[in-house]
This record gives C-alpha cells, sequence and structure tokens, in this order.
C-alpha cells in the first residue's frame, strides 16, 4: 500500500505544478521556450569581427538583430561608438549618424 501512496503523491504533485504553470502562463508571467521553424535558425546576436587596437584595447563588430554595432572595449570598460554604421548583411545601408557615447 505504501508504494502507491508515494505514486499518488507524486502524481498530486506534478499535476499541481502543470497547473501553476499554466496559470502563469495564461497570465503572461511565464513564457515557455519555443522553438518555430523559421526563427530556430536565426540568431540574435553575433560576433562579426574584432580590431585588437592593443593588449588591453579592442573594437568589436557585433550585428544584434539585424543591426550592426560598433563597440569598443577597455579595462574601463565597454563604450558603443556607432550604432547605426552601415550594414554589410543588408539589403540597404542604415544611415549613418551614430555618435560616440
Amino acid at each position: 500500500m505504501e508504494p502507491l501512496q508515494q505514486a499518488a503523491a507524486v502524481l498530486l504533485v506534478l499535476v499541481l505544478l502543470g497547473a501553476t504553470v499554466y496559470a502563469l502562463r495564461a497570465k503572461g508571467m511565464v513564457m515557455m521556450l519555443r522553438r518555430t521553424s523559421g526563427s530556430a535558425n536565426q540568431r540574435q546576436l553575433e560576433a562579426v569581427d574584432r580590431l585588437p587596437l592593443t593588449p588591453h584595447h579592442s573594437l568589436h563588430l557585433v550585428r544584434v538583430e539585424g543591426r550592426t554595432v560598433l563597440i569598443a572595449v577597455s579595462p574601463g570598460g565597454c563604450a558603443i561608438v556607432d550604432h547605426e554604421i552601415e550594414n554589410p548583411f543588408a539589403d540597404r545601408p542604415l544611415s549613418r549618424g551614430g555618435t560616440a557615447r
């Protein structure tokens, strides 16, 4: 009888967990991972190129959601140098107008 009670307790816990996740998903508080065929192979962040300037300073060209961003890295931190540079992967170039931050 004891194994049956243990199995019933485990089943009850799993049902309660499933009901909690379902309720939280319905309220938008939990997002489950879903892969669609179109976005399964698309990367949101991609390192395009890196240019070392000194042993502690470098420039990184990064593509984020289709936008290309130039980032300066130093021991003091990181800074976005240009956030709307011409995108070599797009059909048309983005507007030039990024400023140093």
